[in-house]
């Protein structure tokens, strides 16, 4: 299979006939970088896999609409994004948890993962990163482990730029002060 530009993508599933195949192709491309990005909000293998599911569901749904404002893969990201933040939301909500409770949840959850084959670093990294207010982490996860434009990002979280950089600025200071604690 050669790999489809993503406006070669689109137009495919422009056309009924390859409208299938078109999704198809544009899940195999985006799944796994969706489902490393969710799994670094929601941390739960199979939380990020329903998460990663009710995606590509609303993508189907709406790629039929889709007005192209915006690149695909930004516009993917920003609706994977939103189905972790509305799932935290609602795991809160369902446990009555208070945020820094829900947080610690999460921490354990990621030392408990049989699934996470980091090392004592990688470990540390990501409970500091679990440390940050959520808009951090997002930021953070986007730009580090996803190498994303800040441009891009303000697509994907629908803010500024000037925004998006100070918070980066403000993870990275947060994530150093952790390191430098022990």
């Amino acid at each position: 299979m050669s790999e489809y530009s993503d406006k070669e993508l689109l137009t495919l599933f422009k056309n009924i006939e390859n409208r299938n195949y078109a999704f198809n192709l544009i899940v195999r491309k985006y799944q796994q970088k969706l489902y490393w990005h969710i799994r670094k909000i929601v941390i739960k293998h199979d939380d990020a896999d329903d998460i990663l599911q009710n995606t590509f569901i609303k993508v189907w749904k709406g790629l039929d609409g889709f007005r192209e404002d915006s690149k695909l893969y930004t516009w993917l990201y920003r609706i994977a994004t939103n189905e972790s933040l509305t799932f935290l939301k609602q795991q809160k909500t369902k446990y009555l948890l208070p945020l820094v409770d829900y947080e610690n949840q999460l921490k354990e959850t990621l030392v408990s993962d049989h699934q996470f084959n980091g090392d004592e670093i990688q470990l540390k990294l990501q409970k500091a990163i679990l440390s940050l207010p959520e808009k951090q982490r997002i930021v953070f996860n986007l730009k580090y482990f996803e190498e994303m434009k800040y441009e891009e990002m303000a697509e994907v979280l629908t803010t500024s730029v000037g925004a998006l950089k100070a918070s980066y600025h403000h993870a990275v200071k947060k994530i150093e002060k952790y390191f430098n604690e022990d």
